[in-house]
């Protein structure tokens, strides 16, 4: 199709209104614009095509048989669109949100709430999809995401989450009723950490512990670090959003709190990607990281 072949859209409509109403006077209230402008319109069409498409008729306007004709092609046409925009919209409030997480956080911080959202919100579908990859939110068709770090990803919508403080924990049982304050009361225990987690490693040798004299084992992902912590393997560093439940209900217990600057859980969002279904999702998210 040759576009520079084809004229203006908006005389397009104009002239499709006022055909379909016989009146320059509905069309113009349907398109919301003055009569003056459908008139205007009309006229220009006329011009480029150098054909007769509408005639006075006492207070209204009668359609030729050349205007006739394209005054049915661009109702079907238009109708066309129409519907392909309302099907496209229909599937896009109907389909499920995609809600991509690390697995850790999924396990830890949004199993435990989600069942809030689901009665709350039985009419949004929800496809939680946990990774620990980065992924493309566009190219992977991921409507919302939860990452943590330190909220830099250019060319997305970023929004805090939770706070950015970190707890040591350890189950109870590997603690065997010791009581620490600090990590230099439990330097001889084992750690567990997470593979590439560097931020973590510089937390605990701020506080002085050497993790080349401390018995390490190092680990996959956040969420095997997690498991073997709660079958009290050994010390863990995490998120305080991960595990404060934990600590409350006596599954870990809290050592201390470590400063981590600007590492948290961010809710990360196309900048185009706005509707009400996100916002619910979004407001949801905001109320659950207030009240733990």
């Amino acid at each position: 199709m040759n576009w520079k072949d084809v004229p203006p859209l908006a005389a397009l409509r104009a002239f499709e209104a006022a055909a379909r109403h016989r009146s320059l006077s509905e069309a113009a209230s349907e398109l919301n614009v003055t009569h003056a402008a459908i008139g205007q319109h009309v006229r220009k069409l006329e011009a480029l095509l150098s054909q007769s498409l509408v005639v006075r008729q006492g207070r209204g306007i009668a359609v030729t048989p050349t205007g006739l004709q394209l005054a049915d092609a661009l109702t079907d046409g238009f109708g066309t669109i129409a519907e392909a925009v309302a099907a496209l919209r229909n599937d896009a409030e109907t389909r499920p949100l995609v809600l991509s997480v690390t697995p850790a956080f999924a396990t830890n911080w949004l199993m435990p709430r989600i069942g809030d959202f689901w009665t709350r919100h039985p009419d949004i579908p929800l496809n939680i999809s946990p990774s620990i990859d980065i992924l493309d939110l566009r190219r992977d068709g991921i409507d919302m995401a939860i990452r943590h770090g330190a909220g830099q990803w250019p060319g997305l919508d970023v929004e805090l989450l939770t706070d950015g403080q970190y707890w040591v924990v350890a189950h109870p049982r590997l603690m065997a009723g010791r009581t620490a304050n600090c990590l230099q009361d439990v330097a001889d225990l084992p750690w567990l950490l997470e593979h590439y987690m560097m931020e973590r490693r510089a937390m605990i040798e701020q506080e002085g512990i050497d993790l080349e004299q401390v018995r390490i084992q190092l680990m996959a992902t956040n969420w095997m670090v997690l498991s073997a912590a709660q079958a009290g393997h050994g010390l863990t560093v995490q998120p305080k959003s991960l595990v404060d439940r934990q600590v409350e209900a006596g599954d870990f217990v809290k050592i201390c709190e470590l400063s981590s600057g600007p590492l948290a859980y961010y809710i990360v969002t196309q900048p185009d990607q706005v509707s009400p279904r996100l916002r619910k999702l979004r407001r949801w998210l905001h109320e659950q990281a207030a009240v733990r």
